[in-house]
């Protein structure tokens, strides 16, 4: 199976609304970067134990670690949990920059250095978590 059959298998698995509105998302995000790279991480690590809920990536960054390693990584992820829906949106240097910047303007969302948590699409300004995503992607300078 590929990564978008991974993808849209994880979203129709998904209960209502939440499957309407994380198919929401991932258009809106596709929209934003149409050949950017996908990718799909289930939640499971190596030793086939549950970490984190499920989450789909866009775009491409690489992460250098302090004792020089590096990986390939998502710039965008999107993740729907118990409470709601959070975009990930990496790689901002800046850890006040999306509160500060968007916050006040989003509406219902507790937004971190790196995440956007909101219970549901209603409950927020979509344009401005749009404008936050492409900020998110411009920043990254590669997909």
């Amino acid at each position: 199976m590929n990564i978008q059959q991974q993808i849209n298998q994880h979203i129709e698995s998904l209960p209502e609304p939440k499957q309407t509105e994380m198919l929401a998302l991932h258009r809106l995000v596709l929209k934003i970067i149409p050949e950017g790279r996908l990718w799909f991480d289930t939640g499971i690590n190596e030793e086939n134990k549950v970490v984190s809920n499920p989450t789909i990536g866009y775009g491409l960054q690489t992460i250098s670690y302090a004792n020089g390693k590096s990986k390939d990584f998502f710039r965008i992820g999107l993740s729907a949990n118990t409470t709601g829906i959070s975009v990930y949106i990496l790689g901002i240097s800046d850890k006040q920059f999306l509160a500060n910047t968007y916050g006040s303007r989003l509406g219902k969302a507790k937004v971190t250095g790196y995440c956007i948590k909101f219970k549901t699409l209603n409950d927020i300004n979509t344009d401005v978590l749009e404008e936050a995503i492409r900020f998110g992607i411009e920043e990254a300078g590669n997909t």
